[in-house]
C-alpha cells in the first residue's frame, strides 16, 4: 500500500514528528473489502497506524526501545464499524439508530437526513416540521417543505439535519470550501510552558491523564485509543444528558466514568482541579460553549501550562456552519458521501467518526511529543468534515471491484482481534486494539464501568497501570 504510506508520512510531517517515527510502521493488506467505493481499509489503516506510530515514538522518546507497528487492513476496516462487533453475553445488542433518524423525501424531490438519536434533537426536528414523533408523521410533513428551506429552518431551530447534496454542490458551498482547506489534523501552540518529558514506563502513555468530555463516537474513540496505550482516562458526563447506549459500551472500555454538572460552580471547580492535574483535555462542544464556563483554550493553558487540548468540530473550525450541530451521518449527507452511495442510504461504516477519533489520538500523542521536546501548551483541531475530505483524497474503488462485497467485515476475518471486558450488563465481546506494537502491546487495563460510577478524582499517578 504505497499510497497509504504517502498519506501516513504526510500526517507525520504535518504533526512535526521525525522521519524515524515512521520507519518501522507496516500496513498489511488493502482494499477493496467492503461494498463501497471509498477506501475504508486504507483510510482506516492509515489513521490507526498514525496513532500507533505516535505511541511507539513517545515510548522511544521516553527511553524505550524502537519497535514495529503493524496494522492489518481488514481489522482496520472492521474498526471503522467497531460497534457492529459488540456482543453482550454472546448476543448482538441490536440497532444503534432511533427509528426517527434517517432520510426523508422533501416536496421538491430532494432528500434530507434527520438526526434524532437524542430526545432533544428529535423534539426540535419534529417541532420545526410540525410533526408527531412518528416516522409516518415526519415523512408526511417533510413533503410539505422545500429541502433547503427545511435544512435552514431546522438549523435555526436548534435541531440537526442536512440536505443530501452531490459532491459538486458541497464543493461549491462556503462550508465545503472551508472544509477542503483544513488539514485532517492540526496542531497549534497556544501557550508557553517548559518542556515536560513523559515518565518512563512499560507503556507509551503510562502516567498520562486524559479528561474526556466527548460523546457519541469520534471523541470517545480518541480516548479509547489513548487508554489502549496506558493512559488514565476519566470520562466526564452529566447525569441528565442522554447517553449513546450501545456505542458507550463499545467506546467505554479502558476508562473511568464520572458525572459533573458544569453549570454548578462547585462542580465546575472540581473539574478545574482535575484539569490542573491532567495532561490531555478532549472536548467536542460547539465553539464558545466551554468559553462561557471559563474553559476556553487560553483559560485551560493558563490553568494547566503544558496542557494538550483536543478539539473536535463536526463541520470544520472555520466557515459559516462551524456552530451547527452535526454527526457523521449528517455530514455524509451534506458532503456528497451519501449521494455517492445512492441516497437514501449512507456508508456501511461510520468512517468520518472513527477516522477523526484515531486522528485525534494521533494529534494528542504528537502534541505530547512536541511538549516533551520543546515545551508549550497545544491545541489539536480535528473535524468530521475535514476528515471526509481527507478520506476522499485516498481515491476511489471501481464499482465492478466492490459491487459484490459485503457491508460488514466477516467476524471470522477479525476473530484474532476480538477481546472481552466485564461490564454492568455482563461480559462484552469487543473489537480489540488493531495496531500491534512489538514491545508495548496495546491493551485496555480497565473494564467497561457504569456511567458516573467513578469519583471525579484521579487515581494515583503511576509509571505503569
Amino acid at each position: 500500500m504505497t499510497d497509504a504510506f504517502a498519506h501516513l508520512d504526510a500526517l507525520r510531517l504535518h504533526a512535526g514528528l521525525p522521519p524515524e517515527a515512521a520507519a518501522r510502521v507496516r500496513i498489511e493488506g488493502g482494499d477493496p473489502l467492503l461494498g463501497t467505493e471509498f477506501k475504508v481499509a486504507q483510510a482506516g489503516a492509515v489513521a490507526i497506524a498514525a496513532a500507533g506510530m505516535a505511541a511507539a515514538w513517545l515510548h522511544r522518546q521516553a527511553g524505550g526501545a524502537a519497535q514495529d507497528v503493524v496494522v492489518d487492513a481488514a481489522a482496520a476496516a472492521a474498526a471503522m464499524q467497531s460497534y457492529k462487533f459488540l456482543q453482550i453475553q454472546g448476543r448482538s445488542p441490536g440497532p444503534v439508530m432511533e427509528p426517527l433518524t434517517g432520510f426523508y423525501r422533501t416536496g421538491d424531490g430532494r432528500w434530507i437526513y434527520l438526526h434524532c438519536n437524542f430526545p432533544n434533537l428529535a423534539d426540535r426536528n419534529c417541532r420545526v416540521l410540525g410533526a408527531l414523533p412518528t416516522v409516518e408523521s415526519v415523512r408526511s410533513r417533510a413533503l410539505a417543505w422545500q429541502g433547503i428551506d427545511l435544512e435552514e429552518a431546522i438549523a435555526f431551530g436548534g435541531g440537526c439535519a442536512a440536505l443530501v447534496r452531490t459532491e459538486r454542490e458541497w464543493a461549491a458551498l462556503p462550508q465545503g470550501l472551508a472544509a477542503a482547506q483544513e488539514p485532517p489534523v492540526r496542531l497549534l501552540r497556544i501557550g508557553d510552558a517548559p518542556a515536560q518529558p513523559l515518565p518512563r514506563g512499560d507503556r507509551p502513555l503510562a502516567g498520562v491523564r486524559v479528561l474526556d468530555l466527548t460523546r457519541v463516537l469520534a471523541g470517545p474513540t480518541c480516548a479509547k485509543a489513548l487508554a489502549e496505550h496506558g493512559a488514565d482516562v476519566l470520562r466526564v458526563s452529566r447525569r441528565d444528558l442522554p447517553n449513546s447506549g450501545v456505542l458507550d459500551l463499545d467506546t467505554g472500555v479502558g476508562k473511568l466514568s464520572a458525572c459533573l454538572d458544569l453549570r454548578d460552580p462547585a462542580q465546575r471547580h472540581t473539574l478545574q482541579d482535575l484539569v490542573r492535574e491532567s495532561d490531555v483535555f478532549s472536548q467536542a462542544y460547539r465553539p464558545g460553549a466551554l468559553d462561557r464556563l471559563g474553559l476556553s483554550p487560553q483559560a485551560l493553558a493558563s490553568m494547566r501550562p503544558g496542557i494538550v487540548l483536543v478539539t473536535l468540530n463536526a463541520w470544520g473550525h472555520a466557515g459559516p456552519w462551524r456552530m451547527r450541530r452535526g454527526y457523521d451521518t449528517v455530514v455524509q449527507a451534506a458532503n456528497g458521501m451519501a449521494w455517492r452511495e445512492g441516497a437514501p442510504r449512507g456508508l456501511p461504516v461510520a468512517m468520518q467518526d472513527y477516522v477523526a477519533g484515531y486522528l485525534m489520538a494521533f494529534g494528542a500523542m504528537a502534541a505530547l511529543s512536541r511538549r516533551a521536546a520543546e515545551g508549550g501548551s497545544w491545541q489539536v483541531q480535528v473535524s468530521l468534515a475535514a476528515c471526509g475530505e481527507w478520506i476522499r483524497r485516498q481515491g476511489r474503488i471501481d464499482a465492478a471491484a466492490h459491487a459484490s462485497l459485503p457491508s460488514q467485515i466477516p467476524v471470522e476475518r477479525v476473530r484474532p482481534w476480538l477481546t472481552r471486558s466485564a461490564s454492568p450488563l455482563g461480559e462484552l465481546t469487543l473489537l480489540g486494539p488493531v495496531a500491534r506494537l512489538s514491545h508495548t502491546p496495546a491493551r485496555w487495563s480497565r473494564p467497561v464501568v457504569a456511567e458516573g460510577s467513578s469519583p471525579p478524582a484521579w487515581p494515583p499517578r503511576t509509571s505503569s497501570i
